[in-house]
């Protein structure tokens, strides 16, 4: 019989509560910092915050009053405006981070990266010398092809890449996305909306499946850039601070 698992020892618990501490104080720092940012860059960032703080304290102790509970619903107002204040916080940095990012090389690649769920993300699958890619997702959609860069170029890629998939993909939905802002394009802050709307056409065992064979198929060796801007990937890391707390 397997034996009991052995006890921390009283040294490994100080450490490891060291340890979370230290990543705590990492967290509100990097939230600090994100925020001192974002106040430079976005004038109304403060103003916001307090109006919908103060918002949600004045409704919830106006409903307080009227049922006899001011200060419990005063508690609460604080706590949910605070709240409230935060998320408005962390909407206003996402919104930053994707207009700074719009338009560089690798953008459209790093958007997908932050795509919550089960999505299979292969970037750079084809690319040119101008850095203009291709990445494919695969999702319950199907396989879907996102392409940055000049239209038509990588209108090329896409029919080639699309061609290449549709001898293994079969039926499975193939769909292909160009990022921008022209006619019948998706904006960069836009992209993962679109691809949440597309209908759910294959499951997750037959996303697996449809991975493999396209894994066993291999990509072009391309130079793509992985990511926009230095900022956005610190951005990023304040992102994933912020939905921690």
């Amino acid at each position: 019989m397997p034996g009991k698992p052995r006890k921390p020892s009283p040294d490994e618990k100080k450490a490891l509560k060291a340890q979370k501490k230290a990543a705590s104080k990492q967290r509100r720092q990097q939230i600090w910092q994100a925020f001192q940012m974002q106040r430079k860059d976005d004038k109304l960032l403060i103003p916001i915050m307090a109006g919908v703080f103060l918002a949600a304290v004045v409704v919830l102790t106006l409903i307080g009053w009227l049922l006899g509970m001011t200060w419990i619903f005063l508690v609460f107002g604080i706590l949910i405006g605070a709240l409230a204040a935060f998320a408005v916080f962390g909407r206003r940095v996402q919104s930053s981070v994707y207009v700074k990012a719009d338009g560089q090389p690798g953008a459209a690649g790093w958007a997908l990266d932050q795509m919550r769920g089960q999505w299979r993300v292969t970037q750079g699958v084809a690319g040119t010398t101008h850095l203009d890619a291709v990445h494919r997702v695969i999702g319950r959609p199907g396989v879907v092809f996102v392409a940055e860069g000049a239209p038509h170029r990588v209108k090329n890629l896409l029919a080639q890449e699309k061609k290449r998939t549709a001898r293994i993909a079969g039926t499975t939905p193939i769909y292909d996305v160009i990022v921008g802002h022209e006619e019948g394009q998706v904006p960069l802050k836009n992209l993962q909306r679109h691809l949440m709307k597309l209908p759910r056409n294959i499951s997750t065992a037959e996303m697996d499946t449809l991975e493999n064979k396209l894994t066993a198929l291999g990509n072009r060796a391309q130079a793509t850039p992985k990511g926009p801007l230095p900022q956005g990937a610190k951005m990023r890391s304040v992102q994933r601070s912020a939905r921690r707390r």
